[in-house]
């Protein structure tokens, strides 16, 4: 399954547990299993990853690693996550 999402791309996400809550982040790394140094058994379970920096960022950014199941869904830290690809037009500076 290749990853639609790239490196610099913003998007905003939403935790399943906490659906009023609307973040926002930029990639910074997309990776495979192999990448992310798993075996091949992982590929029934996971797609790849996606490390991405929370946005507003901080003086200490906030890394987020998130999941791509083969499931289509997305994971972080193990709990569903909706996510929505922001375009270039609608990024605002």
């Amino acid at each position: 399954m290749q990853s639609e999402i790239k490196i610099g791309q913003r998007f905003k996400f939403i935790l399943s547990e906490n659906p009023s809550q609307e973040r926002e982040a930029v990639v910074t790394r997309v990776l495979s299993n192999t990448e992310e140094g798993l075996g091949p058994e992982v590929g029934y379970y996971l797609a790849y990853w996606v490390e991405a920096c929370e946005l507003p960022e901080t003086e200490t950014p906030t890394t987020l690693v998130f999941e791509r199941g083969t499931d289509f869904n997305v994971y972080l830290d193990g709990r569903p996550v909706s996510i929505t690809l922001l375009s270039d037009l609608s990024v605002s500076n």
